[in-house]
C-alpha cells in the first residue's frame, strides 16, 4: 500500500544544493580570515618598520655649538635640551643611546662644546667624557686683527703659550683650512667669542676658529657669491679684510665693497692706507708719502689689483658686504670723522676732493688724531 504521507527525506538534488551552500560559506569565511590576517600583518609590519627606523643623524656633526646641561636635569630632560639645540635628531635616538651606554648616568651639569646634527651615541659619549667637551672658560677675539695680533690675544686670553700657537701655525695642514687658503691661515681665524675646553690645545683652538669661519661663510653663501662676482672665494675674503679695516659702520660696508670692485674692474689702483699700514706694521690711521713709497706687494697705491692676501680677519658683516656689494658707480670713499665713523662716497675725482677737504678740516679741529 502506498503511503499518503509526504516524503520527508530530501531529494539528492536538494541535498547537493544544501551541501554546496555550506561549503561556500566556509570558503567565504576562510577568505575573510586570510585577507583580514594579511591586512593586519601588513599594517603591523609597516608599524614595526617605522618603529624600528629611529630618526638619527650620521657623520661627525656640522657646526660648533655650546650646550648647557642644567643642574639636576634627568637623562630625559637632557635629551630634550639636545633635541632643541639640534644636536640630536630625535629624543628616541637619545633614549636608544642611553639604553646602550652603561655610563650614561655619569653625565654632569655644565657647559659643553658640541656640534649640531651629531649621532646620538656620539653626543652622549662626548658628554660622558668632560675632558674632551666641558667648557673651561670663554675668550673673545675682536674683528680686524692681523694674524700676529690674533696670536697675542689668544695667548693672553687662553693661557696657552704664544710659542704653542706659533708652532701650530707652522703646520697649517692640521687646522682644517679651506682648499682655497692654500695653507695660508691669515684671515681664516674667525673673530668671535669661543668656549675653551679643559683639554684645549693651540691646534684645537685655532681649528675651532677656522671651523667657525667655514660655518659662517657657508651660511652667507660666500662661494656662490664669489662665482657670481666672477671672483675667487679668496679674493672675496681679501676684499672683506680691507672693508673691516677701512670702515667700522655696517651701513657703509657694502658701498666700500662696490668701490673696490669698481676700481678693480677699471684697472685703477685701490690706493688704500689700510694695506700700507698692514705692510709696514704701523699703528696709525693714516700714512706718509714715505710709507706710500713702500715696495711691498701690499702697496695698493703703486700696484694694481688686490694685495696678495687678507690684511685682517674680517667678521660676518664685512664678509657679507664683500659677498653682496651695494650697486653703484662710486670710485672713491673717505671716512670724514674718526669719532662717528661717518664715511662719504664719490663717483668723480672732483667730488672726492671735496670730501677729502672735509676730512682735512676734521683733522685740523682734532689735533693729533690724524698724525701718522
Amino acid at each position: 500500500m502506498t503511503s499518503m504521507l509526504p516524503d520527508t527525506k530530501p531529494s539528492a538534488a536538494k541535498e547537493a544544493i544544501h551541501q554546496g551552500k555550506g561549503c561556500l560559506a566556509v570558503l567565504l569565511a576562510l577568505a575573510v580570515l586570510v585577507v583580514g590576517g594579511y591586512l593586519v600583518y601588513d599594517q603591523g609590519k609597516a608599524l614595526m618598520s617605522n618603529f624600528g627606523e629611529t630618526p638619527d643623524y650620521t657623520g661627525k656633526g656640522v657646526a660648533p655649538i655650546t650646550v648647557t646641561i642644567p643642574t639636576g636635569a634627568t637623562l630625559d630632560e637632557i635629551g630634550g635640551v639636545l633635541k632643541q639645540a639640534d644636536v640630536v635628531k630625535s629624543v628616541q635616538a637619545w633614549d636608544n643611546a642611553v639604553a646602550s651606554e652603561e655610563r650614561a648616568t655619569s653625565v654632569q651639569p655644565g657647559r659643553y662644546v658640541m656640534r649640531t646634527q651629531m649621532p646620538a651615541i656620539d653626543a652622549l659619549r662626548l658628554l660622558i667624557n668632560p675632558g674632551e667637551s666641558r667648557v673651561r672658560a670663554q675668550f673673545t677675539i675682536p674683528e680686524g686683527l692681523r694674524l700676529t695680533r690674533q696670536v697675542d690675544a689668544l695667548a693672553k686670553n687662553t693661557k696657552i703659550k704664544k710659542s704653542a700657537y706659533e708652532a701650530a701655525l707652522k703646520k697649517p695642514q692640521s687646522l682644517g683650512l679651506p682648499a682655497y687658503a692654500k695653507n695660508r691661515p691669515e684671515g681664516f681665524l674667525f673673530p668671535d667669542t669661543y668656549e675653551l675646553t679643559a683639554d684645549a690645545t693651540a691646534t684645537s683652538t685655532l681649528k675651532q676658529m677656522v671651523d667657525q669661519y667655514k660655518a659662517v661663510t657657508n651660511d652667507i653663501g660666500l662661494n656662490a657669491a664669489a662665482k657670481k662676482l666672477n671672483r675667487s672665494p679668496y679674493e672675496v675674503l681679501i676684499v672683506a679684510s680691507i672693508i673691516e679695516r677701512e670702515v667700522n659702520q655696517d651701513q657703509y660696508r657694502a658701498k666700500v665693497a662696490q668701490v673696490l670692485y669698481n676700481r678693480l674692474d677699471q684697472g685703477i689702483p685701490l690706493g688704500l692706507d689700510s694695506t700700507i699700514i698692514y705692510a709696514e706694521n704701523l699703528s696709525t690711521n693714516t700714512t706718509t708719502p714715505k710709507d706710500r713709497a713702500s715696495k711691498s706687494k701690499y702697496n695698493t697705491y703703486l700696484r694694481k689689483g688686490l694685495p696678495p692676501g687678507p690684511i685682517s680677519a674680517p667678521g660676518k658683516a664685512a664678509l657679507q658686504a664683500a659677498a653682496n656689494p651695494e650697486p653703484g658707480k662710486w670710485l672713491y670713499f673717505t671716512t670724514v670723522d674718526f669719532d662717528t665713523g661717518e664715511t662719504k662716497f664719490a663717483e668723480t675725482d672732483a667730488e672726492f676732493q671735496q670730501i677729502v677737504a672735509q676730512f682735512q678740516a676734521w683733522c685740523q679741529s682734532h689735533p693729533g688724531r690724524c698724525d701718522s
